[in-house]
């Protein structure tokens, strides 16, 4: 709705640019990248939310795999093997963060306020 609003907008308008030109040349270009952005920053906590209910049992079925599912069941054998729930744990932590890194990254190449002059 911002960019609706824009004087780049007003100026086609004012030319005489159709909606559907104004739309497909000035507008979807100018909201893609915030869509894009957008996503990449809601993965991680997509991932997250997963897995912690997977943890406590409200997740994926039995037959699908999840890494919250993997360190519920290490939860049983954590003082004989406690690698078990190491590795899903930082595997975890490394998709969250390479997520978030993923999402600062798209939204500082993206994002032209953050551009300097």
């Amino acid at each position: 709705m911002t960019i609706k609003n824009n004087e780049y907008i007003l100026a086609a308008r004012s030319i005489g640019a159709k909606p559907a030109h104004i739309i497909r040349k000035h507008i979807i270009p100018n909201c893609i990248s915030v869509i894009i952005i957008t996503t990449a920053l809601q993965i991680p906590s997509a991932i997250f939310t997963e897995s912690f209910l997977s943890f406590i049992g409200m997740g994926v079925n039995a037959p699908m795999p999840s890494l919250g599912s993997l360190a519920n069941s290490a939860r049983e054998g954590l003082q004989t093997y406690p690698m078990q729930l190491v590795y899903p744990a930082v595997l975890i932590v490394l998709i969250v963060l390479a997520f978030n890194l993923l999402g600062d990254g798209l939204r500082d190449a993206f994002d032209p306020k953050l551009r300097s002059k």
